[in-house]
């Protein structure tokens, strides 16, 4: 139990050591993570010796070498930084089973909620999940502290709050017509019933202004007189939904990229900096291309070309999240010499991912796996 709670506050401080270096200098030292390594594996092979149970030590070993591996091929793969898959290897090689540290129930739930796989990859789904909220925060920081100029453009969506109020009574009203039909039918499906929400709402959003005003009027004056609480509930949450949502899509589209992206020449590239995106050739060409799939599959549609959903042409130098290495900055050079690319280059700002991990162990910890929780959620709402 001791060597367990020493193991958990290492865990504890190391992760915090490393979100601290990871937001101020946007680096997970080596220094930090290669010893804490060494002392998880020693500290289990202690606790194997003093239980009498090598496989405690064994499955340390496996797990950690496991992690390592899958940190490895996504870091190859340009997902993870190298940093990244070493701190997960060192919380691996301290905590390699779910610690007991707290045990409590809620709602008839007994916390925290364990799955059938190893720890280590509930931490890993639960810092994945963890970094949502924290780029929202993170983002926002940025935009309040650095880059003032893109707050007029992130506040957009709270002065367009009329906008917002006209699409809350457009879904109540769908949500109104949907129940008053769906009254009549022999059988009650959520899907069915979802479905036919969003087609209602896209017919009534189509409809010509005063039309549409006259028969959105019409249903919440009915939905007022048949329960007037939830229908001005119902408004008001969706209206602070929809207002909340746009907030956050413009932290995580222009706004993100605007904040977390920085324009340099060549001479000004460094190793480890990482392009915002990859640079390609075609024949003679040379271009930079940050298309989604979705931007792919509209050019695709539009063009009937379907060439550009597989094939962007060959790949130069990659946008990967190791960073560029110095023969990829002396390619860039060479090209910017010749004529062949523009000396401007928009640099993806490192993110750091180290405080989701912190959040992650801690949420790990205290609540369980959430991933379980959600499909548990799941299955108790279908």
């Amino acid at each position: 139990m001791v060597i367990e709670l020493l193991s958990v506050f290492i865990a504890l401080l190391a992760c915090f050591y490393a979100s601290y270096s990871d937001i101020k200098r946007g680096i997970i030292p080596n220094r930090l993570t290669f010893p804490v390594i060494g002392l998880g594996l020693l500290l289990n092979g202690a606790r194997a010796l003093m239980e009498s149970d090598p496989w405690i030590f064994i499955y340390t070993a496996i797990f950690t070498a496991g992690i390592f591996a899958l940190g490895y091929i996504l870091w190859r793969m340009g997902a993870w930084a190298g940093g990244d898959v070493k701190l997960f290897t060192a919380v691996t090689s301290l905590l390699p089973f779910q610690p007991s540290l707290v045990s409590y129930s809620f709602l008839g739930t007994a916390f925290p909620v364990t799955a059938s796989y190893p720890f280590p990859l509930t931490v890993i789904i639960n810092s994945i999940l963890a970094l949502l909220p924290f780029l929202l925060v993170y983002v926002f920081f940025i935009i309040y502290t650095s880059r003032r100029h893109l707050m007029d453009e992130f506040m957009e969506p709270l002065r367009q709050y009329r906008t917002s109020m006209v699409l809350a009574l457009v879904i109540t009203s769908a949500v109104t017509l949907t129940f008053i039909i769906t009254d009549f039918l022999p059988f009650q499906i959520i899907v069915l019933s979802l479905i036919l929400v969003y087609l209602l709402t896209m017919v009534i959003s189509r409809l010509p202004p005063r039309v549409k005003a006259v028969i959105v009027s019409v249903i919440i004056v009915y939905s007022l007189y048949t329960n007037f609480e939830l229908t001005v509930s119902g408004v008001v949450i969706l209206w602070v939904s929809i207002t909340v949502i746009q907030l956050i899509r413009k932290l995580l589209t222009s706004i993100t990229r605007e904040a977390l992206q920085d324009t340099m020449g060549v001479d000004e590239l460094k190793e480890g900096m990482i392009l915002a995106s990859t640079l390609y050739r075609k024949g003679d060409e040379y271009y930079f291309d940050d298309s989604s799939l979705l931007d792919r599959f509209r050019t695709a549609a539009r063009t009937g070309d379907v060439s550009a959903l597989t094939y962007r042409g060959e790949p130069v130098v990659s946008a990967m999240a190791a960073g560029l290495r110095e023969e990829e900055i002396e390619t860039l050079r060479d090209l910017v010499s010749r004529g062949r690319i523009k000396d401007e280059f928009r640099i993806r700002r490192g993110m750091p991912f180290a405080p989701a991990i912190f959040i992650g162990l801690l949420v790990s910890l205290l609540i369980g796996d959430l991933a379980m929780i959600l499909f548990r959620l799941f299955d108790i709402i279908f």
